[in-house]
């Protein structure tokens, strides 16, 4: 489970997008708290700070405690808007969640024991259908990650969430199919291998066609 962040945040007095322009300017980005049946808190969080708990990684599936006022909000952060040039948060969204609360949350597969599976062994390649695995988690138990043992995986195998052991809290938000995360390819030279043969025997048909008449 990730550790849990704290991000210090001010209240906003003023809401649009001028006061919003200025607020960056100054370093600051706006942001709001909603949920929980209260009213929403317009908030606004240093941009450095904010910046250093997005690069941990797991920043989108963590709990962060707002502290506005000397009072801390227990969030979980849904939404990080960024400027399409400088690639700067311009927006944050965090909702409201109580200790019991289920949530959820994208959290990332990490796949191991890559050594032990036949078909890597041979030169096969790992194609990641899906990064992320949406979970319904039980807040306090949300997973940094999740991973997958590929031990035994062949050539043309395929892993799908049944294959999968989930953390106890958490279940697949997909439930009406037994969808694929990944799957084990032949290289590329295996298949341009076998597509050059299927042209050579294509041309010996045709040759002993052209003979034949």
């Amino acid at each position: 489970m990730s550790d849990q962040l704290v991000l210090t945040a001010e209240t906003r007095e003023r809401g649009g997008k001028g006061a919003s322009r200025e607020l960056r300017r100054n370093g600051r980005v706006p942001a709001v708290v909603y949920g929980g049946k209260e009213e929403p808190l317009m908030i606004h969080v240093e941009e450095k700070l904010l910046m250093k708990q997005l690069m941990s990684g797991h920043f989108m599936n963590s709990i962060v405690m707002v502290e506005v006022d000397g009072k801390q909000v227990r969030t979980l952060p849904k939404d990080v808007a960024f400027h399409p040039v400088k690639d700067r948060p311009i927006h944050a969204d965090f909702l409201r969640i109580s200790k019991d609360a289920k949530v959820n949350v994208a959290v990332p597969v990490v796949f191991i024991n890559e050594e032990a599976s036949p078909g890597l062994k041979r030169g096969g390649v790992l194609n990641i259908v899906r990064h992320e695995l949406e979970l319904i988690c039980d807040s306090d138990k949300m997973p940094d990650d999740i991973q997958i043992d590929v031990t035994g995986y062949d050539v043309g195998d395929s892993i799908h969430i049944s294959n999968v052991t989930l953390p106890k809290g958490s279940e697949s938000a997909i439930t009406d199919r037994d969808f694929t995360i990944a799957t084990i390819v032949a290289p590329s030279a295996m298949k341009s291998s076998e597509g050059d043969t299927t042209v050579d025997s294509g041309e010996e048909a045709a040759a002993e066609g052209a003979e034949e008449a």
